[in-house]
């Protein structure tokens, strides 16, 4: 249900927007370069219900998938820059890939342009039945792996994604020896972990938590400087005397590059409006995700400064691809 508020707000938005759906006869789309159903896709249909009425009558969710997130970032670099074509998607596409794929097929710095933040999604390392229950640190669990190097393996959404250099740097910081198994997606990866096929996994929080109270999965460590209000118990990386393994994805807005500045700012708008409204922040909640409000150029520039973050990160794990 849209709020009457909002419907009032947004209307000197509506006449600055150029080219709307009602002039050109086609509804604005929200690309997402990701399968139906989980985190990125749910926040865009998020994101597009709200729009709904506000950007124009109606704003579709329209999967690219493939790639891990490429296909949809390459759609919009083609798309036309007039406020129609949208794209939500992690940060790990514009900060990580560019350090991990040898042959991006875009320029992460000039190919999308970034309009806001909606939210932020820290990371959690857990295991599963193949663990011991006694089991309940990130030191112990290294203990068990040198104990068991057989048994030593990590489970990741994908290779090259946030989580698989997490991993990485939590094996290089405790003297292991960890395979990476990457899935595609978080969801196979969490099926094999609870069903004892795989000793451990670091994923988005918000996989974790439908499955904490079952018991079969357990969160032994978060990758944020403090502790997550999703999992209050549960110590960071750096409490546990991990220092420096930190990690938060930021999922975002993105238009064209050569979109008109007046478009952006009005999106920006609509955006920081869109996190605010409590059913939108309690959907992203469900997700263990925190909304997120900044300017355009200041979310361009928190961008920039993770890109050269990650960097030495990936270039220390020896990880590349041609892929």
């Amino acid at each position: 249900m849209i709020h009457r508020r909002h419907l009032l707000a947004s209307a000197a938005s509506l006449a600055a927007l150029p080219l709307t759906a009602r002039a050109q006869g086609q509804p604005p789309r929200i690309l997402v370069g990701f399968p139906a159903g989980g985190s990125v896709d749910t926040t865009a249909r998020r994101l597009a219900e709200f729009c709904r009425g506000k950007l124009a009558d109606a704003v579709i969710v329209e999967q690219k998938v493939g790639a891990g997130g490429r296909i949809a970032i390459s759609a919009l670099k083609d798309a036309a820059p007039d406020g129609q074509t949208l794209l939500v998607s992690p940060s790990s596409m514009f900060t990580i890939y560019p350090h991990a794929y040898r042959k991006l097929a875009y320029n992460p710095a000039t190919d999308a342009i970034p309009v806001a933040p909606l939210a932020l999604s820290t990371c959690g390392f857990g295991v599963g039945p193949m663990v011991p229950a006694s089991v309940k640190t990130l030191a112990q669990f290294a203990d068990w792996v040198k104990a068991n190097p057989d048994k030593g393996a990590y489970a990741s959404p994908a290779a090259g994604a946030m989580p698989h250099f997490l991993g990485n740097q939590f094996e290089r910081a405790a003297g292991l020896k960890l395979t990476h198994a990457a899935y595609r997606g978080a969801a196979p990866g969490m099926q094999d972990l609870m069903g004892g096929q795989i000793a451990s996994g670091c994923f988005s929080i918000g996989d974790f938590l439908p499955h904490l109270p079952t018991g079969r999965v357990r969160l032994l460590g978060v990758t944020d400087k403090a502790r997550s209000r999703f999992a209050p118990d549960t110590p960071t990386f750096e409490e546990q005397g991990f220092k420096g393994i930190v990690g938060v994805e930021s999922y975002g807005l993105f238009v064209p590059p050569k979109t008109p500045q007046a478009t952006v700012d009005k999106l920006a708008e609509l955006a920081r409006s869109a996190v605010r409204e409590p059913s939108v922040v309690e959907a992203l909640a469900k997700l263990g995700f925190e909304p997120l409000t900044l300017p355009p150029a200041e979310y361009a520039r928190r961008l920039a400064s993770e890109r050269d973050y990650w960097g030495p990160v990936v270039k220390a794990s020896g990880f590349s691809s041609d892929d």
